[in-house]
C-alpha cells in the first residue's frame, strides 16, 4: 500500500481538533473527502468557466447526516485554489430569511474569504481594488505618481469606466466606493469604517458617513443584487475571478409562513433567472437542501417555475447519477464508506502521532470496521447519521488514548458509550431506545 502523502502540521492539527470537537474542519477536507472524487472533474470545469468570466449554478441534494455542509466547504477549498472568493451563507428562517436578499447579502460580505484573507474580507479586497486602479494608472505612464491629485482623478475615473454596469442600477455603490476612497486619503479612519459597514450591507451606519459619500439609507431587497454585481465586478478586479456563494440549509423556507415560503421560492427563481440572463460574470451559486425540499409541495415544487429549473431525473441507478446535473445527489454513508473513512483518519492522525507504530498495530482496519459497526448500531442501524459521532468516537476516545497511554487496548479497555448530550437532534431521534446513554461493547 502506498504511503498516505505528508501533511502540513498546521493542517493535520486543524483537522483533527476539529473531528476531536465533533465538528466540520474549515480546511483540509481533502484529506479525507471519501466518495467525493466523482464529482472532482465536472466541478473544476465549473470553476473553470466562472474564472473565465461565466456563471455556474449547483443544487446539492442529501438527507440530514448525507455530508451536504462537507461537500459544501470541500468545494469551498477548492474554489479559493482557484482563485476564487468565498461566501457560505446558513438560510434561518429568523436570522437570514431568503426572502429578504438584503440579509443574505450582509451575510455573504461577513462571511466573504479568499486563500489569504479570513472573513470579513470585505474591506482587504477594496482595498486592493483600489490599488490595483493605481497601478494600472501609473502604468498607463500619463500620470505623474508624484501628484496625488492627478493621480485621484484618474483613479475616479477609471473606477467610474468599471462599475458603468453596476452604476446605471446601483448608482449608490459607485457613491459609496468613491466615499470611501477620499475618507482614505483624508485619513478619516471612522468614515472610511462606516462605508465600508455601509457597502457591506450593515444597518444603522452613521448618518454623517452616508452623507459625505452622498448616499442615503440602508440597503433593501432592491439594491442588493445590485450591490452583488458591484461586488464581483471588484472581485475580479483584483485578482479573483469570481465568487463561490454557498446558501446552506434551504429547505428551512418549508417551515415559514406560507406567504414568506412563496417570497422566498420567488427570489431563489429571481437570483437563477439573472444567473442565466448573464447579469452576474463570475459567480457560482451552490445551494444545499434536503429531498423533500426539492421534491414537497411545501418546497421548490410549491413555485413551478422554480421546480423546472431544478428538474432532475433521480429514477436511474445512483451509480449513473451525472455530476453535471443541476442537482447534486448525495449517496450518503454506508458502512464500507464509513469504514474507509475511520481509515483515512486513522492514517492522518498516525502521522503525528508520538506511537505511530502503536496506533497502527492497535487501530487496525478490522477495529475500526467494528467501531464503525458498533456506532452505527447505536444510532438505529442509521449510516448516514453516523459519521459525525463516529469520527468524534475513533479521534477522541481510541486514538487519542491508544498514542498517550501504553497499556490501553480499545478492544480490552474500551466501550462505545453514546450519550444523549453529545448527540445533535437529528442523531438523537435515530438513537434506538429511550436511555439516556447507550452502551454497547463492540462486537
Amino acid at each position: 500500500m502506498t504511503p498516505p502523502a505528508p501533511v502540513s502540521v498546521a493542517r493535520r492539527r486543524e483537522v483533527i481538533d476539529a473531528l476531536r470537537r465533533g465538528t466540520v474542519p474549515q480546511a483540509g477536507l481533502d484529506l479525507f473527502a471519501v466518495g467525493l472524487s466523482r464529482f472532482e472533474s465536472a466541478l473544476d470545469e465549473d470553476l473553470a468557466t466562472v474564472t473565465r468570466g461565466g456563471a455556474a449554478f449547483h443544487a446539492i441534494r442529501g438527507d440530514y447526516g448525507s455530508g451536504k455542509t462537507f461537500f459544501a466547504r470541500w468545494l469551498t477549498e477548492r474554489a479559493k485554489r482557484a482563485g476564487l472568493a468565498t461566501a457560505e451563507v446558513q438560510i434561518s428562517e429568523t436570522e437570514t430569511p431568503l426572502h429578504r436578499l438584503e440579509t443574505v447579502y450582509r451575510r455573504l460580505t461577513e462571511r466573504l474569504a479568499t486563500a489569504t484573507h479570513q472573513p470579513s474580507a470585505l474591506r482587504a479586497i477594496i482595498d486592493s481594488w483600489f490599488y490595483t486602479l493605481e497601478e494600472e494608472v501609473l502604468d498607463g505612464g500619463d500620470t505623474d505618481e508624484e501628484d496625488e491629485a492627478a493621480l485621484a482623478e484618474a483613479v475616479d475615473a477609471l473606477m467610474e469606466r468599471r462599475l458603468a454596469d453596476v452604476a446605471r442600477t446601483t448608482p449608490a455603490f459607485a457613491a459609496a466606493l468613491r466615499g470611501y476612497r477620499r475618507a482614505v486619503a483624508a485619513g478619516d479612519g471612522a468614515t472610511a469604517e462606516a462605508l465600508i459597514a455601509w457597502l457591506g450591507g450593515q444597518k444603522s451606519v452613521a448618518a454623517s458617513a452616508r452623507r459625505s459619500a452622498g448616499v442615503r439609507g440602508d440597503l433593501d431587497h432592491f439594491a442588493a443584487l445590485g450591490f452583488l454585481q458591484g461586488l464581483l465586478t471588484v472581485l475580479r478586479d483584483c485578482g479573483h475571478p469570481g465568487l463561490l456563494l454557498v446558501l446552506d440549509e434551504i429547505e428551512t423556507l418549508q417551515r415559514v409562513r406560507g406567504d414568506v415560503r412563496e417570497k422566498g421560492l420567488n427570489a431563489l427563481r429571481q437570483l437563477l433567472d439573472e444567473i442565466d440572463a448573464g447579469r452576474f460574470p463570475g459567480l457560482f451559486l451552490v445551494i444545499t437542501g434536503t429531498p423533500a425540499f426539492y421534491d414537497g409541495q411545501q418546497g421548490a415544487q410549491r413555485l413551478p417555475p422554480l421546480a423546472q429549473r431544478l428538474a432532475t431525473d433521480f429514477t436511474t441507478d445512483p451509480r449513473f447519477d451525472s455530476p453535471r446535473a443541476v442537482q447534486l445527489r448525495l449517496p450518503g454513508f454506508d458502512l464500507p464508506r464509513l469504514g474507509e473513512l475511520g481509515r483515512t483518519v486513522r492514517d492522518l492522525y498516525q502521522q503525528a502521532a508520538v506511537h505511530p507504530e502503536r496506533v497502527a498495530a492497535r487501530v487496525d482496519d478490522g477495529y475500526i470496521g467494528e467501531l464503525a459497526t458498533a456506532v452505527t448500531g447505536g444510532l438505529g442501524g442509521k449510516v448516514g447519521v453516523a459519521p459525525r459521532v463516529f469520527l468524534r468516537k475513533l479521534v477522541a476516545d481510541v486514538l487519542d488514548r491508544v498514542d498517550e497511554f501504553e497499556d490501553f487496548d480499545p478492544r480490552e479497555h474500551y466501550a462505545l458509550t453514546i450519550t444523549d448530550s453529545e448527540l445533535n437532534s437529528v442523531e438523537r431521534n435515530a438513537a434506538v431506545g429511550d436511555a439516556d446513554d447507550i452502551a454497547l461493547e463492540l462486537p
